[in-house]
């Protein structure tokens, strides 16, 4: 955040509230002009809400640090300069959007910038999950797409994720030539934004995503499974209950409460299904009506979140275990194709890909880089991010991945089994492969730069006594990877990355631990050693980073 002379932010503040198009932010900001507000006009006017590989996300408000209606317009006259610059000006922009604050009218003014720039655009017919968007984008054979989406933050943010012509998210160099196009753009009045001339579409997308989400299951596979389903307040209802009913599995048991689409999240103190209390109301109903499995959707719809019965109480399987359940499933209907995750998921997926004799690959964080991965069969990330259907989304997708994991959870039951014992069985196969996070939110960015800068400085030699047998620093590009802003151990029997979070104000360090196991009746006290390992690592990095 840059310093800004008082009268330079007051006259900023006047030029922004000349132009903004929108009363409910102008309302704001000129409340906060008459307050003399100097603080929150700092805040407000001391720098720009930064486009990135994630697009765009941030607080609703007025201010080019916030997400409003100047800054949505802005960003869309970048993405049209940036097509027109690469030749895709007379191409095909499709727009989506969720059921958050602002969505639909930033949905709609993407839409009157592209045809105002001569690019044909199309917006979904109502608030979709965002895979139906991804799905959208290749197709219709549009040259990019736009998700207007804050995903699984909290109720006061938006977003916008941008998605070229391949179907999958942006990653360097288009995001900074992008953003150098919104920087460029001078004064709104220089953005023609017609009222009409843009495309509405049906539902015929939306049946042909349907249509291709029958493309996950394996013909004549039993569905069987009973499950508790939550929306999270999000997006995903609809659709998931017509993917479960077209693919023949009981209709899913609903959590009223979660059901509707709400901007405002009332349940739930974060939307988002691993955080602390997300998926009490789920486990509640679970508790009643005894399924086999529950499901959560994030409010776009793109993660999917499993939790199972273990010793009489409802728990959440961490993403990875999922990760490995799918992988597992694929393979065993003799799946062909690349297997592939992101460095800060767990090891384990190569051990069953080298197992099976399957290809496998590691990318950097985010579904931007699994998705590109050459010959992709399945992709996934530890934060409950799953691509089933390469072929058809090229993104983490939230309904085809609860879909397969019915279809596995029947499979199992019709042979007297659990997800929970196929992991045992993964676990004595390959060894027990625990994963853990430390995350810490901050207020202050300058936290995580202050906990980077001292892992550099001094990095541990041991952690939990187990010594770091190898350093990487991931901002000079590692094992074929692009550099990224980022920090790798390994240690004997471990492995620890931290990095700051691209999407929230976090720093995030992801822990894995490997446990051999000689039969079932080691995985007790595997377990015991696994967790004591983790704890250890969790108090010696916070004490390394200072966090």
């Amino acid at each position: 955040m840059t310093h800004v002379h008082d009268d330079d932010l007051t006259a900023r503040a006047h030029a922004w509230l000349a132009e903004d198009p929108d009363p409910d932010t102008r309302e704001e900001l000129a409340a906060l002009l008459a307050a003399g507000d100097r603080a929150e006009l700092a805040a407000r006017f001391g720098g720009t809400l930064r486009f990135g590989t994630a697009g765009l996300r941030g607080a609703l408000g007025a201010g080019p640090t916030r997400m409003n209606r100047a800054v949505v317009i802005r960003a869309a006259a970048g993405l049209a300069a940036y097509l027109v610059a690469e030749g895709r000006g007379d191409g095909l922009v499709v727009i989506g959007y969720d059921a958050r604050h602002k969505s639909a009218e930033f949905a709609r003014d993407t839409a009157a910038v592209m045809t105002g720039a001569g690019l044909r655009a199309a917006v979904l017919a109502r608030p979709l999950p965002t895979p139906v968007l991804a799905f959208a984008v290749r197709h219709l054979g549009a040259v990019a797409g736009v998700e207007v989406t804050a995903s699984h933050n909290p109720p006061q943010d938006n977003g916008y994720k941008v998605y070229l012509g391949d179907g999958s998210q942006i990653v360097p160099p288009a995001d900074a030539e992008i953003a150098a196009e919104i920087a460029a753009v001078r004064s709104l009045a220089d953005v023609p934004r017609p009222d009409s001339g843009w495309e509405t579409l049906d539902d015929t997308v939306l049946d042909a995503y349907l249509a291709r989400t029958d493309a996950v299951l394996a013909p004549g596979s039993p569905r069987t499974a009973r499950t508790v389903y939550t929306a999270m307040h999000g997006v995903g209802k609809d659709v998931l209950l017509a993917a479960f009913a077209r693919a023949g599995f009981p209709a899913p048991d609903l959590v009223a409460e979660q059901a509707e689409p709400d901007p405002d999240f009332p349940t739930v103190a974060f939307p988002n299904p691993e955080e602390p209390g997300a998926m009490d109301l789920a486990f509640a109903k679970a508790a009643e009506t005894r399924p086999d499995l529950v499901v959560a959707n994030d409010p776009d719809a793109d993660r999917c979140a499993v939790a199972v019965e273990d010793g009489g109480d409802w728990r959440m399987l961490r993403g990875d275990e999922v990760g490995a359940l799918l992988a597992a499933h694929l393979v065993n209907r003799g799946a062909r194709g690349t297997f592939a995750e992101s460095i800060v998921s767990s090891s384990l997926l190569g051990r069953i890909a080298e197992k099976a004799g399957l290809p496998y690959e590691e990318t950097l964080t985010g579904f931007k880089w699994i998705a590109r991965v050459d010959g992709l069969r399945y992709g996934y990330e530890e934060a409950l991010g799953y691509c089933v259907d390469p072929e058809g989304v090229r993104d983490k997708d939230g309904i085809t991945a609860a879909l397969l994991v019915a279809e596995l959870a029947s499979v199992l039951k019709e042979d007297g089994r659990t997800l929970l014992g196929l992991l045992d069985d993964l676990a004595v196969e390959h060894g027990l492969h625990a994963t853990d996070q430390l995350s810490v939110r901050v207020e202050d960015l300058s936290e995580i730069t202050d906990a980077m800068r001292r892992l550099r400085e001094r990095p541990p030699s041991a952690l939990a006594g187990l010594p770091v047998t190898r350093v990487e620093d991931l901002t000079r590009g590692t094992g074929g990877l692009p550099p990224t802003d980022g920090l790798r151990y390994t240690l004997d029997g471990a492995r620890v990355i931290v990095r700051p979070s691209g999407t929230e104000p976090k720093l995030k360090c992801y822990l894995e631990v490997v446990v051999p196991v000689g039969s079932p009746s080691d995985l007790p006290a595997a377990r015991a050693t696994a967790d004591d390992l983790l704890t250890a690592v969790k108090r010696d990095l916070s004490a390394a980073a200072g966090i």
